[in-house]
């Protein structure tokens, strides 16, 4: 196994040994930042159960249910991505210490209770980490790797129609322009 230290967090890239035609130096870049969508995407897991665990309102039951339902979605691209950097050689890093230490999304705020205090703090999660993943698929284009740009592309499909779900829940009275 070959280790390679980087300035962040001074943490050691580890790559095993894989029949992948992908270059180790362009493993060893994607690795650390799959790492770190793995970190927001995991967070962002948590941050839906929170609201789901927590929202009270007059729509109680289809919020409940919808931060249920995007949680599982989100889950679901967990596993994708950390399965991605493992079939690059690296190793997925999963802890909460890990994602703690490394998520990009800011922090939900666990004491609310309102279902549109909810929906304003899923908003800002999911925009974020859509954000991110756009970013992601950029370094991914110049990195040469079709199939983690296939990998987030589908993620990045999965958020927006997520978002969409979530924003529907305060855009009733709201219109940005008019046709």
């Amino acid at each position: 196994m070959n280790t390679k230290t980087t300035n962040q967090q001074d943490e050691k890239i580890q790559l095993y040994a894989t029949a992948n035609d992908m270059s180790q130096g362009k493993r060893l870049e994607l690795c650390p930042l799959i790492n770190n969508q793995l970190s927001n995407a995991i967070d962002l897991q948590m941050q839906l159960k929170q609201a789901h665990w927590n929202v009270k309102g007059s729509n109680f039951i289809a919020l409940h249910e919808l931060f249920d339902n995007i949680h599982e979605v989100i889950e679901d691209y967990v596993d994708k991505i950390a399965e991605r950097i493992v079939q690059l050689g690296g190793v997925a890093r999963g802890t909460v210490q890990s994602v703690a230490l490394s998520s990009r999304l800011d922090e939900y705020p666990w004491a609310i209770a309102d279902g549109t205090l909810h929906v304003a703090a899923v908003t800002v999660a999911l925009s974020t980490f859509g954000s991110q993943i756009r970013s992601m698929i950029n370094e991914a284009v110049e990195l040469d790797d079709p199939a983690t740009v296939d990998l987030f592309t589908e993620v990045l499909r999965g958020v927006d129609k997520s978002l969409w779900f979530v924003e529907a829940h305060q855009q009733s009275n709201s219109v940005e322009h008019t046709i």
